[in-house]
């Protein structure tokens, strides 16, 4: 799957799951039918700026659609015999990171089948799967779409090491305005912690160190735990649990303020990342 904005998919410390089931539940469900179900077509040619075609227009996400793209190929034997197969295909071939249980069929036509995953009763995970597409053998996904983590449900992101924030209203804000998470396992970083405000080319991504295991050079200036809250800072409204984000015109740092004072947690300098 494409996603739909640039962000900090190499640092988030996302967890793993099963294809197809999680905890034992169906893939598929029969949930209950939306009152104004989608009634677009099912097939809707892709473009340079939409690759998600029907499955982007069957979201109903609060904010923009995040993530969304037509499959990949895949070979005999990879497909599935049935419409439901093919949500399975969509899984083991694009390793989306999505909920992978609790899916409904919302409507079947042109020789596709439809899945929502819903959220209050509102799509927020589209998927169209079609048979025997050009180099897809048997059932598999066609197009497919979702909205941003912070809309899906707190179980699902809190499993998956998403720390969703939230803002004055005490809505949870979507990942792309700012998100955070504890350092990749990979690259020996679970000791630190980074936060990313914005996304794409206006992203700055900031990380607290206090045990020093990012690399010598990594970051624009050192971390420190405990400094006074500069004058200029501004509280952004942004909340994790008992962290509040502050920052200042500069952007240089973030100061996070905690119940045991306030923390400078610097840039980290571009092109550092978890490979």
């Amino acid at each position: 799957m494409r996603r739909g904005l640039a962000g900090v998919a190499v640092l988030v410390a996302v967890t793993a799951v099963g294809c197809g089931t999680e905890d034992g539940k169906d893939v598929v469900v029969a949930g209950t039918p939306p009152a104004t179900p989608y009634a677009g077509p099912l097939y809707v040619p892709a473009t340079d700026s939409d690759e998600s075609g029907a499955a982007g227009r069957a979201l109903e996400c609060d904010g923009k659609m995040y993530a969304g793209g037509d499959a990949e190929t895949w070979s005999k034997g990879d497909g599935g015999k049935n419409p439901e197969g093919g949500l399975r295909a969509y899984f083991d071939i694009e390793q989306p990171d999505v909920p992978r249980t609790g899916y409904r069929v919302e409507r079947r036509a042109d020789g596709r089948v439809l899945f929502s995953y819903d959220v209050g009763g509102r799509t927020k995970v589209a998927v169209v799967v079609a048979k025997d597409g050009k180099n897809r053998p048997g059932w598999g996904p066609e197009t497919s779409a979702s909205c941003n983590p912070a809309e899906f449900p707190a179980s699902f992101t809190k499993a998956h090491g998403y720390e969703i924030w939230t803002g004055k209203d005490g809505k949870r804000v979507p990942t792309t305005v700012v998100s955070s998470s504890v350092g990749a396992a990979h690259c020996d970083w679970q000791k630190a912690h980074f936060l990313e405000t914005g996304d794409g080319k206006n992203g700055r991504l900031y990380a607290r160190d206090p045990d020093g295991v990012l690399e010598p050079g990594m970051l624009t200036a050192s971390y420190d735990g405990d400094v006074r809250m500069p004058a200029s800072a501004r509280d952004t409204g942004y909340r994790y649990q008992d962290w509040q984000l502050w920052l200042t015109p500069d952007a240089s740092k973030a100061y996070v303020r905690t119940p045991d004072g306030v923390e400078a947690w610097p840039l980290v300098k571009d092109g550092m990342r978890c490979m």
